[in-house]
């Protein structure tokens, strides 16, 4: 049984954060485990309250998972401050865990913040250099990079800024982009750049798509498959979820967690 670790916020929504990461392992065959960092009261509509976890309550979730069970693979979602992020790093390095995937939370569908202004110099200084991929959208690459992201070459400079600041592989997520009909997700491995384009949906059911997409990464991973196949498996995974969509809220509604198993039964039948 692989296994995969997310330590991120909870949604009581349940399309995002601990929720989707949870619901993505387990459509993909992979035993799923948590440290949760924030509690959000959070539907649809937005987030109504943000109560983070203090950095101790953190560890011992962490240490909870590492000293029993283990982990093949984790990724960190929403990590509100400073003291969670250098707390999370430590224990990322004590247990030497390589294979993490780094989603860099910064603000919710509706705008709310996630991730406190002073958090951002943590992130980049002691978490991105611990992690085999990041996966921010274009925002969050502006934030991580300092710089201003309209073009393919654009995402091909802040990747490779990405990469000095010590991450191994880069995916700059294309859903922010301009284009209306397409988006392209860059996935850069230190050496050469891959592009990725899927046909742009017209729904406003987006919620959680970040979280849904890196967890799915973070599954492949925890199985063994290369990044790149990782990635492919994570594009199909969220393209399933967002086209086969459940309709549910009177917001952002969440993305259908369960559709690309169900797509793959139809077509093994």
């Amino acid at each position: 049984m692989y296994k995969a670790l997310t330590i991120a916020g909870s949604d009581s929504g349940g399309g995002a954060g601990i929720q989707a990461d949870l619901k993505t392992f387990q459509e993909l065959e992979v035993y799923g485990m948590s440290a949760i960092t924030a509690v959000t009261a959070q539907n649809t509509l937005g987030v109504h309250g943000v109560y983070p976890m203090t950095p101790e309550a953190v560890v011992q979730q962490i240490n909870a998972v590492g000293e029993d069970i283990g982990t093949d693979a984790l990724k960190t979602g929403m990590l509100f401050s400073s003291d969670i992020i250098e707390a999370v790093a430590e224990q990322i390095r004590k247990y030497k865990w390589e294979n993490l995937v780094v989603d860099p939370v910064m603000i919710a569908k509706g705008g709310a913040s996630l991730l406190l202004q002073e958090a951002i110099f943590a992130m980049k200084t002691h978490l991105l250099p611990l992690a085999k991929v990041v996966t921010p959208n274009i925002p969050e690459a502006e934030v991580l990079t300092g710089m201003t992201i309209r073009s393919v070459q654009d995402k091909k400079d802040a990747a490779l800024k990405l990469v000095e600041m010590g991450v191994q592989t880069v995916v700059i997520k294309g859903g922010h982009d301009e284009d209306d009909s397409s988006s392209t997700d860059l996935l850069f491995d230190g050496a050469e750049f891959h592009t990725f384009t899927n046909k742009r949906i017209p729904t406003k059911d987006t919620h959680g798509t970040g979280c849904t997409f890196s967890s799915a990464l973070t599954a492949e991973l925890a199985k063994g498959a290369s990044v790149y196949d990782a990635v492919l498996t994570a594009k199909e995974f969220i393209q399933a979820a967002i086209e086969d969509g459940i309709n549910v809220g009177h917001g952002h509604g969440p993305t259908n967690h369960g559709a690309f198993r169900k797509r793959r039964e139809f077509n093994n039948r």
